[in-house]
């Protein structure tokens, strides 16, 4: 799979004469991250307790003209409407969509009519223009209606097949901006997509866009596999399949669109998953009634081993600066996380509460680390501190399993099986609890959420 490339660029930088032929006013330095304007901010452990409430009025066009991604107009439209489900799936904003709201003139994109609004607390206006050489220029502003002052302006120059991530930035970059925390709308998801009755179920590769959007199948599906686990840069993915009956590592390329198998000549190899280098592979491996965590290098090499205790240790996931590992084991007679140093010393347990524990993965901030709680039959996420302690439980339903971290360490990714169904669903909870149904055209399982891209 080609990986796609956005240019964010300035509308100031786009030429003067296709800004002056389509009445866009050319755009100052963009408002800086941070920067001390006295503007909204919103409190991200608040959850839907107090939602903003922000207005999204369709993007509008200068001048109508036709792309291979659609008419300009429609696309002010769908950009809008994109920036709009984005903030409102936080659950920390109230959105009002291009459908709700009146349709504004170009020359507002700048220069907002701020007695005309009422109902919201924030704006978000923008426009869409085609560019002479086949690009299209996207621009997203941000203002605070009570202070009527502008909080962000940013503008993107994209190919018309990249016309959605134009939307995640411009709703990213206002999320930034609202919350302190980085965004997370531009990024994808791999997963595991399934088929076929309970017992006997297809599972292939697949990725699409965090909201579900340009899904597509990575492989066949005439080998199952499990456990796809992205590269930090979004450029490889690494996964276990049953090819020949036996689990495997491959490493898929994202570039090439071509499998390699990650370790020769060995058995039984599963649960993989990337330093935050991307120069490291952590896997597990069973050999003599015994399996242990590994590491080999993300090109190949000689497997290094990390654990040696009775049992089983899986599952490992490194800490973001790369100096830690936490992984599950049952060393101590039940399913139980432990942290050790990258090297394998200082091998400790940090769960103590009812149940077992399984699935752990730190989070991108280094302050959780995300889990998987078994008791009373049913399956929980939850999260504690690298410690230990701080234990909170995110989700209530019945089989919910695999936590994946969304880039800035805010949401979770998951996936839910209705009890005796074998038919699992992708979900996100954000750490407020605030949970949802990631939509996607077959059953799916593990997912691991990947970078924000470039």
């Amino acid at each position: 799979m080609r990986t796609a490339k956005i240019a964010l660029a300035l509308v100031a930088t786009v030429s003067a004469q296709a800004a002056s032929a389509q009445a866009v006013p050319s755009a100052p330095a963009p408002v800086q991250q941070g920067q001390d304007d006295g503007g909204l901010v919103v409190d991200v452990e608040g959850g839907m307790s107090a939602p903003l409430p922000i207005l999204i009025p369709a993007m509008p066009t200068a001048q109508v003209t036709q792309t291979p991604a659609g008419s300009t107009d429609e696309l002010g439209q769908k950009l809008a409407q994109i920036v709009n489900d984005d903030l409102r799936n936080t659950g920390l904003f109230k959105t009002s969509g291009p459908g709700a709201n009146r349709a504004i003139g170009i020359g507002e994109v700048t220069a907002p009519n701020y007695a005309s609004w009422s109902g919201g607390q924030a704006l978000v206006q923008g426009y869409v223009r085609a560019n002479g050489n086949g690009s299209l220029t996207i621009g997203c502003y941000l203002y605070d209606l009570a202070a009527q002052n502008e909080l962000v302006r940013q503008g993107f120059v994209v190919s018309p097949g990249d016309w959605r991530r134009a939307g995640h930035k411009c709703a990213d970059a206002i999320y930034a901006r609202l919350t302190g925390e980085g965004g997370y709308f531009d990024s994808q998801v791999v997963y595991v997509a399934e088929t076929g009755p309970k017992g006997r179920r297809r599972k292939q590769l697949a990725i699409m866009d965090q909201d579900g959007a340009n899904h597509r199948f990575l492989t066949n599906g005439q080998a199952i596999v499990l456990t796809p686990r992205m590269s930090p840069r979004g450029n490889a993915i690494v996964y276990m399949s049953f090819e020949n009956r036996q689990p495997t590592l491959y490493v898929y390329d994202m570039a090439t669109r071509s499998n390699r198998k990650l370790v020769s000549n060995v058995s039984q190899t599963f649960a993989p998953r990337f330093s935050p280098d991307g120069r490291w592979i952590l896997f597990s491996m069973a050999t003599a009634g015994n399996t242990d965590i590994y590491r080999i290098g993300a090109s190949g090499g000689e497997p290094q081993r990390l654990t040696n205790s009775p049992g089983i240790d899986t599952g490992g996931s490194y800490s973001p600066d790369g100096s830690k590992i936490v992984f599950e084991s049952d060393r101590g007679g039940t399913q139980q996380l432990y942290v050790m140093n990258a090297d394998g010393s200082n091998q400790h347990r940090i769960s103590f509460g009812g149940g077992r524990y399984a699935t752990p993965e730190w989070s991108p901030r280094g302050d959780l680390i995300a889990f998987t709680r078994t008791g009373g039959g049913a399956f929980r996420i939850g999260v504690m501190n690298p410690s230990g302690g701080g234990e909170r439980l995110l989700t209530e339903s019945w089989g919910d399993e695999g936590p994946s971290w969304s880039p800035n360490g805010r949401v979770l990714m998951f996936f839910r099986s209705a009890q005796g169904s074998g038919r699992p669903d992708l979900w996100a909870v954000d750490l407020t609890g605030v949970a949802r149904k990631i939509p996607t055209p077959l059953d799916g399982s593990d997912p691991s959420w990947g970078p924000l891209r470039p």
